[in-house]
């Protein structure tokens, strides 16, 4: 099942990203499909954020990428990260 489409998936990555930018809100609450970084989205997080969220991406999912660019593509939203770990 492709990622943007397993609401498990989903959700512990709302988890992890809650958890790891020490947001007070609800995970579940996190819109899939809207952008999590700059002033205009649901979280407002920054860089630092990126970089705490990439390294517990790294530990919990073995994701590993060195270019910053691609990961700020990656973390665009919910749904194109969670494709990107789940392909199928």
């Amino acid at each position: 099942m492709k990622g943007s489409q397993d609401a498990a998936l989903k959700l512990r990555l709302k988890q992890l990203i809650v958890r790891e930018t020490d947001k007070a809100v609800d995970p579940a609450t996190v819109p899939d499909d809207q952008p999590l970084f700059g002033p205009k989205s649901a979280l407002e997080l920054d860089s630092v954020d990126g970089l705490q969220i990439s390294m517990a991406l790294q530990i919990e999912f073995g994701l590993r990428v060195e270019d910053p660019k691609q990961m700020r593509r990656l973390l665009a939203d919910v749904n194109t990260l969670a494709d990107h770990l789940q392909p199928q």
